[in-house]
């Protein structure tokens, strides 16, 4: 007789293995509490893309709004992508929104091996010298080219954020993060807007150095 069994959703999972280990932390660094007020958030590998190239890819450039993100007017669609280089596939990867003038990848140094492209840095929207890589969807494909970067980590901040600090747009800073192994990130480029929240966004691969929990902040330090 099969027995049946218990399935659960990995961001189920992942959210109570976070929970556990914010408890770990916290136990045995009473210190860590309270400490830091600026939101941390993790970037995953996600992409924009062109009204042009969603149309190509779907059929059309109204794709499915799925949440709203933490910065005003960023928004997850529905829609997944595969992406293809030389060496490997990253399949499943987010669209955010709303349409760009010009697709832009943007993955982490390891994903950037695993496709098989050259890790490039950069600011968002500044593509010069970024990587090709062939995004596919539903039997379609296109080639983006100079599309691929590895985004610079950056701390958003409203205007009245940036006076309380003392930063402007573009300045580069430095911000310590509490997680399960605190560091502090270098070069953290500043960007002002009316609309944005206060909130530094770092990938993957540097939210797994830090040790980053949901409950993880980050300070600026000078």
């Amino acid at each position: 007789m099969q027995k049946k069994g218990f399935e659960m959703d990995e961001r189920e999972i992942d959210k109570i293995v976070d929970q556990i280990m914010t408890q770990i932390m916290f136990a045995s660094n009473s210190d860590l509490k309270g400490l830091g007020t600026i939101r941390v958030e993790a970037s995953g590998r996600h992409i924009h893309l062109s009204k042009e190239d969603a149309i190509t890819l779907f059929g059309t450039k109204e794709l499915t709004k799925s949440r709203e993100l933490s910065q005003f007017g960023q928004f997850l669609y529905e829609e997944k992508v595969m992406l293809i280089g030389p060496k490997g596939i990253l399949k499943d990867v987010a669209i955010l929104g709303p349409c760009r003038g010009k697709t832009q990848v943007e993955i982490s140094i390891t994903d950037a091996r695993i496709l098989g492209v050259t890790p490039v840095i950069k600011d968002s929207g500044d593509l010069d010298g970024a990587s090709d890589v062939i995004v596919s969807s539903g039997g379609n494909a296109i080639k983006a080219k100079s599309a691929a970067i590895i985004a610079r980590r950056h701390l958003h901040m409203s205007p009245d954020d940036s006076a309380h600090y003392g930063l402007n747009n573009g300045d580069l800073t430095s911000v310590r993060v509490y997680g399960l192994r605190r560091l502090v990130f270098e070069e953290v480029l500043v960007r002002v807007n009316e609309h944005y929240s206060l909130s530094l966004h770092i990938d993957y691969d540097e939210a797994n150095a830090v040790g980053l929990l949901s409950t993880s902040r980050g300070e600026i330090v000078k």
